[in-house]
């Protein structure tokens, strides 16, 4: 598959290949505050801070964080919901020359052992509600200065730890400011979600993620305007995809970021109504929930022009329900936390190809090779593992040399995830390795079958997994979640698969769920199915 292919679907306003300038984040922030330092750069709940009132902020906890002993290449790790401190210690740390080590606060204190000790961060900015189960950890770890984040007034004592304010105020002297290289310091440990095995600390550097901002501008820029737009962002900063495409995109483009700590639909929906946002990075489940409410349309939906939907698979049925509905477009993207996290996205610019996850961004290069040797390119509309260059690609895994050299070879990020290509050049994912079923000798991946699940009128959300069989080796279960005052049996699901999809695909077995088990950022939790199954 030729790179023109793709490349030919681009507009001759927006640049194929760009020249990524040598900018750390801090000075993104800067900048965008020399020329709109009075726009609203941040509002939760009511409560906005300007650029101006941000950046002073940020550069008032990279002052005492270098009080409290913190330097350059230091980890500082944050551990927060969306809120406004999170941005001003994410630009704190990285201002001071600190590397930001994000954790899930979802995490249980094996987890958060973990990551501290595998980090090495010796301060945390720990939300108040999670202050006890870190202290039941902090003992195992580096850790010596935890400064303690209250979304309301508490009245709750840290003890000889500070809260955010306290902290704020403890510099005894002003910032420092520190030299830093965007093309080799690492900014973020990006922590990925240990699906695989143990949890790994992607290393992105300045440039890595200020790259992944600039492509992600320059391939919307045709939807964005400058100093103008707001963002929604729901989706959790601690998640690689929030942090880029909420947290700094807006940034980049001096916009208003509408923050929210959680996914709550009535309070989504609210938001939307008071504060009109124009642009909604989310993921399925979200634009199910929106999907399914029965006055959606009532909110004021209609205000947000783009939603660009990435972490898990988009069904097609959902995504032509949604805009008939609310009437927005949804362009269906693809990333990694080893990739910044964006690579590819449907254009608004050309064809959007429901079920493809879109083109390559700008000065990104993608191939489809052999599932066996990983080098062979294989042919077009074959499937493969998903290999990946560009500048937002990760330094490596922190301490973990081995699997960096497994997963960065030759300059190219294996993926693993499975994949084909058509003759225009759009992706479509179909699997990751892993989750592929083995079933008399087919190769069953889930997604096909839940495309099938997700057409049938009564379902709102379908997951499909391997479950052991001792004739077929593994066999397919579906878990579905019925839509209000939907009925479906078992024996409904399974006829209606066998009239839609190929006889080996169909499932033996199909549970009904009030819910599905997802991680923070709403993505439905596979693993955690099949996890089920095995200690069973």
């Amino acid at each position: 598959m030729s790179k023109k292919s793709w490349l030919a679907h681009y507009p001759g306003n927006v640049a194929k290949d760009l020249e990524i300038p040598g900018k750390s984040l801090p000075e993104m922030l800067r900048e965008t505050t020399d020329r709109y330092p009075g726009n609203h750069a941040l509002s939760f709940f009511g409560r906005k801070l300007t650029y101006r009132e941000l950046l002073g902020a940020a550069t008032a906890f990279a002052a005492a964080l270098q009080n409290s002993g913190v330097r350059k290449g230091d980890r500082v790790a944050i551990m927060l919901p969306n809120c406004p401190q999170y941005v001003i210690a994410y630009y704190g740390i990285l201002s001071a020359g600190g590397i930001v080590t994000q954790i899930n606060p979802m995490l249980v204190e094996r987890e958060m052992d973990h990551i501290l000790n595998d980090s090495g961060a010796e301060t945390i900015i720990v939300f108040d509600a999670l202050y006890p189960k870190l202290k039941n950890v902090q003992g195992n770890t580096k850790v010596k200065t935890v400064v303690a984040v209250s979304l309301q007034p508490s009245g709750q004592s840290f003890g000889s730890d500070f809260t955010f304010e306290s902290f704020m105020a403890s510099a005894s002297s002003p910032f420092t400011p520190v030299k830093i290289e965007p093309e080799h310091d690492v900014a973020i440990l990006q922590y990925t979600g240990g699906t695989t095995g143990r949890s790994k600390g992607a290393m992105l550097t300045h440039r890595n993620i200020f790259a992944n901002v600039v492509q992600s501008y320059e391939f919307f820029k045709d939807e964005m305007k400058i100093g103008q737009e707001k963002f929604l962002t729901v989706i959790p900063l601690f998640h690689v995809f929030g942090m880029t495409s909420c947290m700094n995109l807006s940034i980049f483009t001096a916009s208003q970021s509408i923050m929210l700590p959680r996914f709550d639909l009535e309070e989504v929906l609210n938001t939307i109504k008071q504060e009109q946002p124009s642009i909604f990075p989310g993921v399925p489940t979200m634009y199910v929930a929106i999907t399914n409410h029965p006055n959606a349309e009532q909110y004021g939906i209609d205000s947000i022009k783009t939603c660009n939907s990435g972490s898990a698979p988009m069904p097609v049925e959902l995504l032509k329900e949604f805009e008939g509905k609310t009437g927005s477009k949804i362009l269906e993207g693809y990333g990694l936390s080893e990739a910044s996290p964006t690579t590819h996205c449907n254009p608004h610019f050309a064809e959007r190809k429901p079920g493809s996850v879109g083109i390559g961004l700008p000065s990104t290069d993608y191939k489809i090779v052999d599932l066996g040797d990983g080098v062979t390119e294989v042919s077009e509309g074959g499937l493969g593992e998903v290999i990946i260059k560009g500048p937002q690609v990760m330094k490596g895994y922190w301490n973990m040399p081995e699997e960096t050299a497994m997963t960065l070879r030759d300059g190219w990020l294996y993926t693993g995830d499975i994949g084909r290509m058509d003759e225009d050049g759009y992706l479509y994912i179909v699997d990751r390795k892993k989750d592929m079923i083995i079933a008399s000798g087919y190769n069953i991946y889930p997604r096909d079958v839940e495309e099938v699940l997700y057409e049938h009128p009564s379902v709102q959300e379908a997951v499909v997994i391997g479950v052991p069989d001792p004739y077929r080796g593994e066999t397919v279960k579906a878990v579905i979640v019925l839509k209000a005052g939907k009925e479906a049996t078992e024996e409904e699901i399974i006829l209606y698969c066998k009239e839609n999809m190929a006889a080996y695909r169909v499932p033996a077995i199909v549970e009904f769920r009030s819910e599905l088990p997802k991680t923070a950022v709403g993505k439905i939790l596979r693993r955690a199915l099949r996890g089920e199954v095995k200690s069973q």
